[in-house]
């Protein structure tokens, strides 16, 4: 997604209260890398309120299983659908994140099945109806990678990547690296850009006017010390 399509999904994420489960698992995926089965899988166990991180414990893969740091986004999610478990008295440590809801009424200990239809609808909305949940989790990665984390880091954070994937995203960061050295250049043809560097030509302006002192030196250890007194001040 573009920065433009993302926030474009998140607005129109806000629009219903139907979409509530949608959103808050799209936020969870956007800022975690966690699939869509490990979000149903989550339990209050594994959320640590004091670190701010979550534990997957239920993953595709054993390598998929890992501890997850959350970022301002995702904490307010968790703190969002803790609030809410609280009214509906579902904060148990086996009770699910997302509980499951059947003919209006919730069981806390049985996960939920899907917010398909609301997905549908609120990516719709967006106008991006071939976006599938799962490429959320990509796009996650994608932006670990621009920011030019390590494949170790991005390894950590979204659990099982496959080789072929790691450089799809090293390309990405390469890409990003490329960028971030292009806007130095771009920056110096910029206004108000400042060098820490005297080039040789600025110095020509001043060599026929600057009158150099007798005492200065050109090693620089000698500058630090103080200049010496004048001939004939001392006593003979």
């Amino acid at each position: 997604m573009t920065p433009e399509e993302k926030l474009a999904l998140q607005q129109s994420a806000a629009k219903k209260p139907d979409w509530e489960n949608a959103r808050l698992a799209m936020t969870l995926a956007l800022n975690t890398t966690m699939r869509a089965c490990e979000v149903k899988g989550l339990q209050w166990k594994d959320v640590d309120f004091l670190e701010r991180t979550i534990i997957v414990r239920q993953s595709k893969t054993d390598a998929g299983r890992r501890l997850i740091p959350l970022n301002g986004a995702a904490f307010e999610a968790v703190m969002e659908l803790y609030h809410r478990a609280q009214k509906a008295a579902g904060i148990e440590p086996n009770h699910y994140v997302f509980p499951a809801c059947e003919n209006g009424k919730i069981n806390p200990g049985a996960p939920q099945k899907s917010w398909r239809s609301a997905w549908r609808s609120l990516r719709k909305d967006a106008g991006l109806t071939e976006l599938r949940f799962h490429d959320l989790r990509h796009h996650a990665i994608t932006e670990l990678a621009e920011s030019n984390a390590s494949e170790r880091t991005i390894m950590s954070v979204a659990g099982h990547v496959s080789r072929q994937m790691l450089e799809h995203y090293s390309h990405i960061r390469l890409d990003a690296k490329r960028q971030a050295v292009e806007a130095l250049s771009q920056g110096g043809k910029g206004e108000g850009h400042v060098t820490k560097h005297v080039t040789n030509e600025a110095l020509k302006g001043t060599a026929d006017t600057a009158t150099p002192r007798k005492d200065w030196s050109g090693r620089e250890d000698l500058n630090l010390r103080p200049p010496g007194p004048e001939p004939g001040a001392l006593p003979g």
